[in-house]
């Protein structure tokens, strides 16, 4: 096991991995911006060091000032968490070169899965079911409209670089493609300095279902279930719960054994979760490898008993996975919801500034990741994350009704300060979410509803 891991990141996700180090005796050290000295991961790591000022470039997506912290620290692993450079094959082989673990996959294998072209032919090759439409970068606007006709109207136009559900756009129908191509390729050369575009079929009423994977190097892999993640803002995600309900038990194990595929083909060592859409007649097609740890990750953790934290660390380490297939046994249900200092009434917008009540649930069954505290100051300069609740019920309707019991004893207040509790409260509620019958449009349908003052149906 490794004597000391850096922590290349920062909010709940850099202490939860603080937490688990701990726990097997590994000392962590943590990094800080300038906007964030003093909070919780910096006390609670056995060491901290500052990277640079408040701006993510000039210090948690900064390569050499991370690698400066390591081997000022005398770190032999870097552990990402996610987003920022936790899938960035640049900076995974820069820590190889340094002799220093990066705690995920092999720089190769991010390359190849974080090219979403490469990663869907990959996928393809290794017998997974993908959407119609284009395995190759669109030369051209002409290019990507040939490609589109092809594939059959409505399709999405999407950044073969970057991920977290920017970089796309739809198009309905051959009017709508150009601004489709146009727009996401001046996005994705903006996030991501690559404005490659690909072209895939649209499933209007999919879901969006994964599955968490864990690989070692001794061609092991296990999946730990699934997980559903449609209801979504921005396509990004706000409720994500395990099991995925409403499916029949053959997509669920096919989509499983799907999975493992697919990462024993990529050569994939640590934890990844492999996204697929899931349509109307429960057909599964691959999305995508997030070759990472997810925002989501603790409703499996709460159903199978599994750290998914702890075997990252241990395959990274040379071990062998802790588990087996036959050991992983799914019990019950869970829910995640993320509180987000937002305003859902303008558009999601991030309300920073400082939490003056910050107070959240407790009680069985229920489990809070957060870093913040009454007085502290929320950032702009980051994702307006306050907090992840997450339960767990022998039913899916207990975790839910527990939820539902969670959010009422959150209060959150501050200058400026708005937050998404009522709009997560309202779709725990919707009947097509209690049916498990929702899709990646339900949180469009249900603001609706409720701008309209139409409820219940």
């Amino acid at each position: 096991m490794f004597r000391k891991v850096l922590i290349a990141n920062r909010g709940e996700v850099a202490l939860r991995v603080a937490r688990t180090c701990r726990e097997l005796g590994v000392a962590s050290v943590a990094v800080y911006s300038t906007a964030d000295r003093g909070t919780a991961v910096t006390r609670f790591a056995d060491e901290s060091v500052h990277i640079g000022p408040p701006a993510a470039g000039r210090s948690y997506l900064s390569a050499p000032a991370l690698l400066e912290a390591a081997r000022r620290t005398g770190a032999d692993a870097v552990h990402p968490g996610y987003g920022f450079l936790s899938e960035d094959p640049d900076f995974a082989e820069a820590c190889a070169h340094e002799g220093i673990t990066f705690i995920g996959p092999d720089w190769p294998v991010l390359a190849r899965l974080g090219d979403k072209a490469a990663a869907r032919e990959l996928m393809a090759a290794a017998g997974l079911p993908v959407l119609p439409g284009g395995s190759q970068p669109c030369a051209d606007e002409a290019d990507c409209a040939r490609t589109a006709a092809d594939t059959g109207y409505p399709v999405i136009v999407k950044a073969i670089a970057g991920g977290g559900g920017r970089g796309m756009a739809i198009a309905h129908d051959p009017a709508e493609i150009s601004v489709a191509f146009r727009e996401t390729r001046a996005t994705a050369e903006l996030l991501y300095g690559d404005d490659r575009v690909f072209v895939e079929r649209y499933l209007p009423r999919a879901r969006h279902v994964e599955v968490q994977v864990l690989g070692d190097r001794f061609g092991a892999a296990v999946h730990l279930g699934d997980r559903d993640c449609s209801v979504q803002r921005r396509h990004q995600k706000l409720v994500e719960e395990t099991p995925a309900p409403g499916l029949c038990e053959h997509t669920r194990a096919a989509m499983a054994e799907a999975a493992v595929r697919g990462v024993r083909a990529a050569g994939l060592v640590g934890a990844a979760t492999v996204e697929f859409l899931v349509d109307a007649e429960q057909r599964f097609y691959f999305m995508e490898v997030n070759a990472r740890l997810q925002v989501e990750h603790p409703v499996t953790e709460m159903t199978t008993g599994v750290d998914v934290v702890e075997c990252q660390l241990r395959v990274a380490a040379g071990e062998p996975l802790p588990i087996t297939q036959e050991r992983v046994r799914p019990r019950g249900a869970s829910v995640e919801c993320r509180i987000n200092a937002e305003d859902p009434e303008q558009d999601f917008r991030a309300t920073p500034g400082a939490l003056t009540e910050f107070h959240l649930p407790s009680g069985p069954f229920v489990r809070v990741d957060t870093h913040f505290a009454p007085g502290d100051q929320v950032p702009p300069f980051y994702d307006p994350l306050l907090a992840k609740v997450v339960t767990w019920g022998p039913t899916r309707a207990r975790a839910i009704g527990r939820m539902v019991r969670a959010l009422g004893e959150v209060r959150v207040a501050g200058p400026g300060i708005r937050h998404n509790v009522d709009l997560l409260t309202a779709v725990l509620s919707d009947p097509d979410f209690l049916a498990g019958t929702h899709s990646t449009h339900l949180l469009d349908e249900l603001r609706d509803r409720l701008r309209t003052g139409v409820g219940a149906r």
